[in-house]
């Protein structure tokens, strides 16, 4: 197992990670920046007002990509298993 091939599964994983966050993460700025646009907009200085909305937000995107996501690392895992035969030669 060569130093390359082991930074190059760490990329991979790296990326497949990011791939399955991002649409809760980017759900949560979108949600984020309009409830602060709105707290400026209307002078209200609600601390607690962006959590409800945020959460149900990134569950809803959660159920909407979660077919997307266990693709997403299915793929991953199963070509991490196909590889395994091949790590020791």
């Amino acid at each position: 197992m060569t130093p390359e091939y082991v930074v190059s599964i760490a990329r991979h994983a790296i990326e497949t990670t990011l791939m399955c966050a991002a649409p809760m993460l980017i759900a949560a700025l979108g949600i984020g920046l309009v409830i602060s646009i709105f707290q400026a907009a209307t002078q209200i200085n609600e601390q607690t007002m962006t959590f409800i909305p945020k959460i149900v937000g990134v569950f809803v995107t959660l159920l909407i990509f979660a077919p997307w996501i266990l693709q997403k690392a299915t793929a991953f895992l199963i070509s991490i298993f196909n590889q395994l035969p091949t790590v020791g030669q």
